[in-house]
């Protein structure tokens, strides 16, 4: 089978090298010259553990390919994937369908033969339709069908949940697009994956459903662990009591600054704004955008409070800048937010990332960028872990003591054991769970 797959972001390039993976011949469509280019060199412009080798091996055996013409892709393909950015709006929250709607365009004028368009990106309710009205109105003779095929990759971990997911939701009209998308996925009938067939309006739902109801768990479990702090309980055990509930599950019970990354926070946007609009508004995501925004912002707080209420000339490290670690996106990232607070109050940040920082430089200004954590926590003030790295999760304690002008350390991430670190002499600051000596901060 063939398939073509425009836009080379994260979903459409770790989507075409998977489906490359399974045998499908992909060509790969962007407008950016550059970066086809470098793509065609076999340079890998976003970090995702294992996608260099997987796009590697599947160039040598010419099953994926990379091109600026559409034209070229669309020629007999199958099935043609719209995997375009669908950002927030500037302004109102609703998703900015622009680049859906141009790619629309483009197929139909491209389209020679049968082929199903899938939307792949995340996109509100009725889009689908949008689009084959589009296609229909520029190419009246074309030959398609519509159908929407969400993804729930996580940044980090992409590659096995495309290959061995927990289910493939497809929303499809007709039994012919249906046998097209069952053809492509076929390989994911071996290990016998879930499949949700459905409409388009319901496959495009629950993408926002799903993604939504994560952040919620996320939100739920940090107020928890506010509330646990001021009556001196400890998140992570009542994160292990609810979790063990089977109507719950233990995933995304574990507190933090907030959420972030290229999802969440437009998805629980969009949603509001989608429910709004239709007359059914979801207070409960309303909240959860609200909470989650203010959290984020309310962290520099905490490493403030760690110092005595006052950071004025003082060198702050941070370790982590990205939104979650396996990954080099900063979209969204709570650092976006502490970072500049703490230089606001008259700090020196001092970071490091293992990925991140390149993207970083260009967003955050000012910041002592380290050549590695040990280097960004030499002569600092205090220690601030804002992403959990697995480098992070075992460093010298010794060596952190030492080199810390004090030894204080405020770990966003709980990664580590407040009594170890207590008895290390650290003065060890986390998020919901109980001091072994003193309060936590946000008991001051």
């Amino acid at each position: 089978m063939r398939i073509a797959m425009i836009g080379t972001g994260y979903v459409g390039l770790v989507s075409g090298a998977c489906f490359s993976e399974f045998g499908v011949e992909v060509t790969c469509v962007d407008k950016d010259e550059g970066k086809i280019a470098r793509l065609s060199n076999g340079e890998v412009p976003i970090f995702e553990p294992g996608l260099d080798n997987l796009l590697r091996a599947n160039r040598a055996a010419d099953r994926i390919r990379f091109t600026t013409d559409i034209e070229e892709a669309v020629d007999g393909a199958d099935a043609v994937f719209v995997a375009v950015g669908t950002p927030s709006r500037h302004g109102d929250g609703h998703a900015d369908l622009s680049y859906v709607f141009a790619a629309a365009e483009e197929i139909a004028d491209a389209l020679t033969g049968y082929a199903v368009v899938v939307t792949k990106s995340t996109v509100p309710v009725g889009t689908g339709r949008k689009v084959s009205e589009i296609i229909r109105a520029r190419r009246p003779d074309a030959e398609f069908d519509i159908a929407s095929n969400p993804e729930f990759l996580r940044e980090g971990s992409a590659i096995g949940d495309f290959m061995r997911p927990d289910r493939v939701v497809v929303g499809v009209d007709s039994e012919r697009a249906e046998q097209v998308m069952r053809s492509l996925y076929r390989p994911l009938f071996l290990i016998e994956t879930p499949f949700v067939m459905t409409s388009l309006e319901t496959a495009e739902l629950t993408k926002y459903a799903a993604n939504t109801f994560l952040a919620t768990k996320i939100t739920f479990i940090n107020e928890m662990a506010d509330l646990c702090e001021k009556l001196g309980a400890d998140v992570h055990d009542i994160a292990r009591g609810i979790g063990l509930d089977g109507r719950i599950g233990p995933k995304f019970l574990h507190p933090g600054p907030g959420y972030g990354g290229s999802c969440f926070p437009k998805d629980t946007e969009a949603l509001v704004k989608l429910a709004q609009d239709a007359g059914a508004p979801s207070r409960i995501v309303e909240a959860v955008t609200a909470v989650n925004s203010s959290r984020k912002k309310a962290m520099a707080g905490r490493i403030v409070d760690a110092c005595g209420g006052n950071i004025d000339g003082k060198t702050i490290a941070v370790l982590g800048v990205t939104f979650k670690p396996n990954t080099d996106d900063m979209r969204a990232s709570p650092s976006l937010d502490i970072i500049p607070q703490l230089q606001k109050a008259g700090a020196t940040v001092r970071a490091f990332d293992p990925q991140g920082m390149n993207e970083a430089k260009t967003l955050l200004k000012d910041v002592e960028w380290c050549e590695s954590a040990y280097d960004a926590i030499d002569g600092a003030d205090a220690l601030t872990i804002v992403t959990e790295w697995n480098e992070f999760r075992s460093l010298d304690l010794e060596r952190v003591s030492n080199l810390l002008k004090k030894p204080i350390v405020v770990d966003l991430r709980n990664i580590y054991d407040p009594r170890e670190m207590e008895s290390l002499g650290f003065d060890y600051f986390s998020i919901g769970r109980p001091r072994v000596n003193g309060a936590a901060p946000g008991n001051q």
